[in-house]
């Protein structure tokens, strides 16, 4: 049985990192310019070659984002691009526009071409279409059932691979053909620059009753009436497996590098727990609380079992759950002395107890009973951003190992 491949978002170079130390197959990156998250750190030719080194020496895969709905202006720098990822040995670039496609198989015709969500796959005869366009993945909208992903899966060549989101922020226009950001803010969705207007509050004013304006309600608190909860299946892995999917996708090229390792972790436990003894394969309830310690909305399973109702919205806020916060990670570990070296993400005190996560997904419980500066010195409070400090810890620790803070809201 060939393993499915678990897919994460890397939004910048320590993002990848984290992403495959902490269990990804892939991971699907932008550049600067042509990816449909403007406003991740995305990367520079120089960090490509570095994150595609990293992957490649791990028998990892990474894909490039180049999934912008193109204009006419942004046609004249894309030809560069797709050269230098096939020089950079990129695994496959990620399109929505058949001009881009046609770009790709012009400029660097061995190159692997996945369909992105954007382009709105949504039935088996659309996924045949663009297989013989030269397709090799189509990343289906995310508005099919798990049925209707089985069908599509069932009347298609096993050449063809198709792909799923299976956790993170959900749209609420179709497989985000979005309209609104553009007309609210001038900031395109469709080009990257998305400022995420269905999680504003809004009021309504009737034509005849200029500046009256009347609250939008679900009850006295107000409403977010766009606002679409996450996705999260981490219960359902044996039927999204069993659908026929060949890979599992983490959204998230905007999100911490805390959250792509915790998510990442997670998704990887969980597959891997099935292919051990799929028949006698048992859901953890562990997991979807590791999961809940990333910032997340309220979670759903979006459209994987029939189109969600009032449950997929969540009405009276916009903003996301925290049940931890990222404080530092280990960058080295002295056996000898005890002490782990820290860089500092978030102040840490002397005498507080944070989890120390493992890239191997394990954790426990530390309390900071020392911590000395880089010039030697003790200190109660480690609160400079990103300084290194070298932690007393009670077991031995892996380097990327993730310190937090639990029960933060």
């Amino acid at each position: 049985m060939k393993k499915i491949e678990l897919l994460s978002p890397a939004g910048g170079l320590e993002k990848l990192k984290m992403a495959f130390i902490y269990g990804a197959d892939a991971v699907y990156l932008a550049a600067k310019d042509f990816g449909l998250r403007a406003f991740a750190d995305n990367f520079t030719h120089e960090e490509i070659l570095q994150g595609v080194e990293f992957a490649h020496k791990r028998g990892k895969r990474v894909y490039l984002a180049m999934n912008i709905l193109a204009h006419n202006s942004d046609l004249q720098d894309m030809p560069e691009l797709i050269r230098f990822a096939a020089k950079a040995e990129i695994d496959a670039i990620i399109v929505s526009d058949p001009g881009v496609l046609m770009m790709i198989k012009q400029e660097a015709p061995e190159m692997e071409i996945h369909l992105s969500t954007q382009a709105s796959t949504t039935n088996w005869m659309g996924a045949n279409f663009w297989g013989q366009q030269g397709v090799s993945r189509i990343v289906l909208a995310r508005e099919l059932t798990l049925i209707e992903i089985s069908e599509v899966t069932s009347k298609i060549p096993e050449t063809l691979e198709i792909e799923a989101f299976i956790h993170g922020a959900m749209c609420i226009s179709y497989s985000g053909r979005c309209l609104l950001s553009n007309y609210m803010t001038g900031r395109d969705a469709n080009q990257g620059g998305c400022a995420h207007p269905c999680r504003y509050k809004y009021t309504v004013m009737e034509e005849q009753r200029t500046g009256e304006y009347y609250p939008v309600e679900e009850d006295e608190r107000g409403t977010h009436i766009f606002n679409s909860r996450d996705l999260c299946m981490i219960r359902h892995i044996p039927e999204l497996i069993e659908s026929g999917l060949h890979s599992l996708k983490i959204e998230g090229r905007a999100k911490s590098a805390y959250y792509v390792a915790t998510v990442t972790s997670v998704y990887r436990h969980a597959i891997d727990e099935y292919y051990k003894d799929p028949e006698n394969f048992e859901y953890k309830e562990e997991w979807f609380q590791e999961l809940s310690k990333a910032s997340h909305r309220e979670y759903s399973t979006g459209f994987y079992f029939g189109r969600p109702g009032e449950e997929g919205q969540v009405y009276d806020t916009s903003a996301y759950v925290r049940d931890c916060s990222f404080v530092g990670i280990v960058r080295d570990y002295n056996p000898e002395t005890g002490f782990a070296v820290v860089e500092q993400r978030n102040r840490m005190f002397k005498g507080e107890i944070l989890e120390i996560l493992s890239p191997g997904g394990t954790w426990f419980n530390q309390e900071i009973t020392a911590m000395i500066n880089e010039k030697g010195v003790e200190i109660d409070v480690a609160q400079h951003p990103q300084m290194q400090i070298f932690l007393k810890t009670d077991k031995i620790v892996e380097p990327w190992s993730i310190l937090r803070r639990p029960g933060e809201q």
